[in-house]
């Protein structure tokens, strides 16, 4: 799988394509950092006082962001993954087993369901779920906290990267 392009938008686009192209940009960060990780390093925890905090978990949280925030808080579909499993925390970080690659599929899969939603959507357009307070952002509120949330998280997987080889790099 190639990682998706780690381009800026135009200094002069408009709202919309702004934003979609800073969430995308932190998207492609997502796949640039786990690029040429092996399946052992992927999984190896290097923050003990985290001990989730792979990049497999880091993947999967992701992807489960992407389903929260799109298909449940904005559609109004069930509240179903694993974050939503009271009865184990983190849930959605506990991949032990599961390939980095599928992970990343998954991720890049889940984005492009986003994908379709968004276009889907005006900027203006509530959330439909009823059943949590965040039920009512609306689309653009969501892509705010989409790219502050995925940023936060390529930001995590830059020292989870350089702790387990070294690798630096933004582009």
């Amino acid at each position: 799988m190639t990682s998706p392009s780690r381009t800026r938008p135009a200094y002069d686009a408009d709202e919309r394509t702004q934003l979609l192209a800073w969430l995308d940009m932190q998207r492609a960060l997502i796949h640039y950092k786990c690029e040429g990780l092996s399946g052992e390093d992927a999984h190896r925890v290097v923050i003990p006082s985290s001990p989730l905090m792979t990049a497999a978990g880091l993947v999967s949280h992701m992807r489960w962001v992407e389903h929260c925030w799109f298909e449940v808080m904005l559609m109004g579909r069930p509240a179903a993954g694993p974050q939503f499993d009271e009865s184990v925390e983190d849930a959605d970080m506990r991949v032990e087993g599961v390939p980095l690659e599928q992970l990343l599929q998954e991720y890049q899969q889940q984005c492009a369901v986003s994908d379709e939603i968004i276009a889907a959507h005006e900027l203006d357009d509530a959330g439909r779920q009823k059943d949590f307070r965040a039920g009512a952002a609306t689309l653009r509120w969501i892509l705010l906290h989409m790219i502050e949330e995925t940023g936060r998280h390529a930001g995590h997987l830059d020292i989870v990267r350089e702790l387990l080889d070294g690798r630096k790099g933004y582009y």
